[in-house]
């Protein structure tokens, strides 16, 4: 009697496909331009713009947290998925700016917006961190071990940013964004 080939997780990874459901965004109110970082600064918009092209940065409050911006952006990436939080069973955070180093922002993010089934993580990998974050969500799907996964980029790069340095601080605002795989 001849046995058949078992399947293998490389097989299936070609045979089961992984898409973009749902996306969403936040951004804080507050917004920092070129020219209030000409105060602070030696610098000018024309020197900021003509280098980066970037015009003006947000700026998230003293009390509001990275999950706070995660959740925000997760909520209407899950809405415009139409699926429920509950569906989610894994939730990945890309950031370099945790709430706190442990537990997991993901773990905060996963109870603001009633993920309860999800296993969390974060990812650190500064700016490539949501890139990774997709690739292993992708893998976990593919693989079977997991179907629905929400993937999280958001960081609160003005708490941690020097101020003083003028080839620096023009670059960096806060925000998140998110995606349902």
């Amino acid at each position: 009697m001849k046995q058949q080939p078992r399947s293998s997780p490389r097989s299936a990874r070609n045979q089961r496909t992984v898409s973009i459901i749902g996306t969403g965004s936040y951004m804080p109110e507050k917004i920092l331009t070129n020219e209030d970082l000409s105060r602070m600064v030696d610098t000018s918009d024309e020197w900021i713009t003509t280098r980066t092209g970037i015009k003006e940065r947000r700026v998230a409050s003293k009390d509001e947290t990275t999950s706070d911006m995660a959740a925000k952006a997760a909520l209407k990436a899950i809405e415009q998925a139409k699926i429920s939080p509950e569906e989610i069973d894994l939730l990945l955070v890309a950031t370099a700016t945790p709430d706190m180093i442990f537990p997991a922002t993901a773990c905060f993010v996963q109870k603001k917006i009633g993920a309860k089934n999800a296993a969390c993580l974060d990812v650190s990998a500064a700016c490539a961190g949501f890139l990774f974050a997709v690739e292993i969500a992708q893998q976990f799907i593919t693989s079977g071990t997991y179907d629905t996964a929400l993937v999280i980029g958001a960081d609160k790069l003005t708490s941690i940013t020097n101020w003083t340095d003028r080839n620096t601080c023009v670059l960096f605002g806060d925000g998140a964004g998110a995606a349902v795989l």
